[in-house]
Formats: C-alpha cells, sequence, structure tokens
C-alpha cells in the first residue's frame, strides 16, 4: 500500500472533481459543462517558482496579469513563455525595460507583440488569439498629464478585456472648464462606468461623482508632496468624498482600477445584450 500525503489544495481539486463526475454520471450537468468546470480547476505550475492561475479568465472574467516588479528577469521570461503557451495571450504589467527586451527576444517569432511604454506594460499572444469585444463601455479621466501612466495601466487591462475605453487626460479642478466637454462626450456615448485617476488634492474624483449617474472608480496617484505625499492626500482625500456612487482603489493601482471598472461594464453589458 503507498501512502501519500497531500496538501489541502489538492485534496479540494480531488473533492471539487469527484463532485463534477458525480453531477455528469446523474445527468445534473452536460459534457460541456463539465469539461468548463474541470478547466477551471487547472492551475499551471512552473517548478516550486510559481503557480499560475492559467483559466482565472474563465472563471472571474479577469485574465491573469504577471506582476514584473520584484522578480528576477530570468523568472519573469519563464513565467510569461508559460502564461503565453497556457493561454494564448500574456500580459506583464510594472515592466521595466530590460525586462521588456528580455521578454521579447525569447518570445516566439509568429507571436504579436504589443508594448506600452507609458503603461509599462507588454502585451504578448499567438496570432490567433482575438479579444472578443463585450459592448462594454468605460470612460477614463485623469487630473493631469502625471497621472497618465496610471490611467493607461487601467486602459490596457480593460481593452484587454474586451471593453471600448473613451479617454481624456489633463482635465483638473484647477481648470475645472476643462472637464464639461469630456464629461458630456462620456454622458452622451452612455458608458456603464468611469474611472478617474488624480494625484495632489484627489479632488477631480468627488467632481465627477457629483455630475454623472454611474459609478465611479477613484485612482489615488503618488503625484503629490510635502504633507500627504506620495499619494495620501488624494487617497485619503477619495475616501472622504460626500460624493455618494464611488469607490476607491489603492494608490496607483491602475490594473486594480481597470480590472473592477470592467467587471462591472461587462456585467451592464451582458444584460444589455439579452435585452
Amino acid at each position: 500500500m503507498i501512502y501519500c500525503l497531500w496538501s489541502s489544495e489538492v485534496k479540494w481539486k480531488m473533492y471539487a472533481l469527484k463532485e463534477i463526475l458525480e453531477k455528469l454520471a446523474k445527468n445534473e450537468i452536460s459534457v460541456a459543462e463539465a469539461e468548463k468546470l474541470v478547466k477551471l480547476l487547472a492551475v499551471a505550475e512552473i517548478g516550486n517558482m510559481a503557480r499560475i492561475d492559467a483559466n482565472r479568465e474563465y472563471r472571474k472574467g479577469i485574465p491573469e496579469i504577471i506582476l514584473a516588479e520584484g522578480k528576477a528577469t530570468r523568472d519573469l521570461v519563464e513565467i510569461s513563455l508559460k502564461m503565453l503557451s497556457e493561454n494564448g495571450r500574456v500580459i506583464v504589467s510594472r515592466c521595466e525595460e530590460e525586462k521588456m527586451r528580455a521578454i521579447k527576444s525569447a518570445a516566439p517569432k509568429d507571436s504579436v507583440m504589443k508594448i506600452y511604454d507609458k503603461a509599462k506594460m507588454i502585451v504578448i499572444k499567438k496570432k490567433d488569439f482575438a479579444v472578443k469585444s463585450t459592448g462594454g463601455k468605460i470612460g477614463l479621466l485623469t487630473a493631469g498629464t502625471s497621472d497618465i501612466p496610471v490611467a493607461e495601466e487601467a486602459k490596457v487591462v480593460a481593452e484587454e478585456m474586451g471593453c471600448e475605453v473613451i479617454a481624456a487626460y489633463d482635465l483638473g479642478v484647477a481648470g475645472i472648464h476643462r472637464l464639461l466637454e469630456p464629461l458630456r462626450n462620456l454622458i452622451i456615448k452612455d458608458v456603464d462606468v468611469v474611472i478617474v485617476v488624480a494625484g495632489r488634492e484627489g479632488a477631480l474624483a468627488s467632481v465627477v461623482a457629483g455630475m454623472v449617474d454611474v459609478p465611479i472608480i477613484a485612482v489615488p496617484t503618488s503625484n503629490s508632496y510635502g504633507f500627504g505625499e506620495k499619494g495620501l492626500s488624494a487617497l485619503m482625500a477619495m475616501l472622504q468624498s460626500c460624493s455618494l456612487g464611488l469607490a476607491v482603489v489603492n494608490i496607483d493601482s491602475g490594473v486594480a482600477a481597470g480590472a473592477m471598472a470592467t467587471l462591472i461594464a461587462n456585467r451592464a453589458a451582458k444584460f444589455r445584450n439579452s435585452m
């Protein structure tokens, strides 16, 4: 008899697989549904270095995004190539130029690559990989030009999740008149949600939240100095906003804002398309 010491994760997966098979045997689910559920259990492993949630997008609607920050270049390249192989696409965030070059040189020659310099992101796809439009629409506004890199991070994530992004930059409250026409355009476009990226006192998010009837995702940026430096003043101001309908992500969290906004927009589009 062979005894095996299983981790709690492996035990959970085996239990889940058994439950799927039992439902299939009882004709409670179809073969196609069972196949989809089994796929959701898959986790790609790269030695003892990383566990890639290759099926996150099918389960949650958000693709796995590889954070380059803090990873050794060699490890990042290996993880990226594994994700590309498993999913047909890899998205890498917070990626410095040196690491981008390493990924680019290691990627298959027939892959399609796009580098977003401002966002410090790189997206590589197999040539037959296509992002399907969901019909979700997201507005994206920044207070200043220094907030654009964080906004672009959100934009890349949203577009890779099938949304249309309508962006307008440099609309801070120091010149509030600049906001009116872009905001009017977002209303005409009937966006499902608006991402507002701002540093300093973060006031733009509160202003926008008080003028539109869609959810606002506020992103404080680290573009501030002195008292309340590194985005703390913007974060606190956004959290203290008296304008209802506004939610706040962490400082410089463009990826988090893009993912949250897209879940809202894609959900809205799903029901809009079913009518």
